[in-house]
């Protein structure tokens, strides 16, 4: 299976747009225990979701030993028809790039990686050259600093357009097995609808959701794909950490549920829209 054939197969399994963000902060878990924390959680969302996106920074953070031993015991509680998706952001030259998707794909068996393109196409090959995995490059971030540069005026054939269209237009030239997607947030939604008018058939993960304050209805009606895919809806802290209590993967899910409903209610609308 490849991997966008193995992301289709999950937004059909599931029905769901949703991506839960796996990423451990102490002082907000019920339990001390990472990997056991994500794995009650795991259990209590994997039928809710399309992917899971733990951030290796959190991981990285609590030290080599405990953190990537908390990583591989969540990602193999993470069951195969899911999508795993690395957010790491990793961009260097080709041979080391080359290393870090070894890290990635064959050591930790991630699915998907965030990339950053800044580098050029010889930094990217190595996360994309593999039909069986995929990468999301980074292209319009969902942070109040995206405009210092992404917005910023490049000359083109045909008179001039920002930078992140054209990291958008970049991507989609090297790509070559259906598995380049874009990191696009839900805080600019009017970037977002130009990105897809550009990229018809590009899976968007959409981080902004919940504590950046991205506009869930927004986001969905700009990134949306003509087949009412096309997205993955990044949520973390709203959802994993919905409760402090002995009831936190029931609060979990509970969140989980109400997020999938909503956003699956606004895909509705679109398709009720669309048939007139």
């Amino acid at each position: 299976m490849t991997y966008r054939q193995k992301l289709e197969a999950a937004w059909e399994r599931s029905g769901s747009l949703l991506c839960i963000g796996l990423d451990p902060a102490p002082a907000l878990m019920a339990i001390d225990d990472v990997a056991a924390f994500n794995i009650a959680i795991i259990e209590a969302t994997s039928d809710l979701v399309c992917a899971y996106k733990p951030n290796v920074a959190f991981y990285e953070a609590m030290g080599p030993e405990r953190g990537y031993a908390a990583l591989r015991r969540t990602l193999a509680a993470i069951p195969p028809h899911v999508i795993t998706l690395a957010d790491a952001k990793r961009g260097d030259v080709e041979h080391t790039a080359r290393a870090y998707a070894k890290a990635f794909y064959d050591d930790l068996g991630f699915d998907a990686v965030t990339v950053n393109a800044y580098l050029g196409r010889d930094s990217v090959e190595p996360w994309i050259e593999r039909e069986d995995r995929g990468a999301f490059i980074v292209c319009r971030t969902s942070n109040p600093g995206a405009p210092d540069l992404q917005d910023l005026q490049v000359q083109v054939s045909d008179g001039v357009e920002p930078l992140y269209e054209t990291v958008a237009r970049r991507a989609l030239s090297w790509e070559r097995h259906g598995n380049v997607g874009l990191v696009v947030g839900a805080t600019y939604p009017a970037e977002m609808q130009r990105l897809r008018r550009r990229c018809p058939d590009t899976p968007f993960l959409v981080p902004g959701i919940g504590a950046q304050q991205g506009s869930l209805g927004d986001a969905v009606r700009a990134g949306i794909d003509a087949r009412g895919r096309g997205l993955l809806i990044s949520a973390s802290r709203g959802v994993t950490y919905a409760s402090k209590g002995a009831d936190f993967a029931a609060a979990a899910r509970a969140a989980a549920i109400r997020l999938r409903d909503e956003i699956n209610r606004e895909r509705e609308a679109i398709e009720a829209a669309a048939r007139g």
